[in-house]
């Protein structure tokens, strides 16, 4: 079975949600508590990379740092942008499980079962 990574915020339902989906299906990921451990920026690329989205796909925009930040800018340069998000980890939309070169955002929660039905 291939490695399962979850990012991962508890305070978060949809991601304490995602945990127990995944528990329940007999998988005990990797847990990354990106909040307490933001990704750099080149895990962020590598991470959007395996999500098939780009960093706007992944920006919580209700979030009080997008305003504060500048981030609805169209200006502000893609390199700036992912500094700040990697410097900002709740603007980072989650959860986000990873299984090899794949990764989706559970939202809904079910959604991870297309990730991981492979080896379930």
């Amino acid at each position: 079975m291939t490695a399962i990574t979850l990012y991962h915020n508890p305070r978060c339902s949809k991601s304490r949600a995602t945990l127990a989906l995944l528990e329940e299906n007999e998988i005990n990921p990797e847990i990354i508590y990106y909040l307490e451990t933001p990704p750099s920026s080149d895990e962020l690329k590598a991470l959007l990379e395996k999500l098939d989205m780009n960093l706007e796909q992944i920006i919580r925009r209700g979030e009080p740092e997008f305003e504060e930040l500048g981030l609805g800018d169209e200006t502000l340069n893609e390199a700036i942008k992912l500094d700040l998000v990697c410097k900002h980890p709740r603007l980072i939309q989650r959860p986000i499980v990873v299984k090899g070169d794949k990764a989706i955002i559970g939202r809904p929660p079910e959604k991870v079962l297309e990730l991981i039905g492979a080896d379930t």
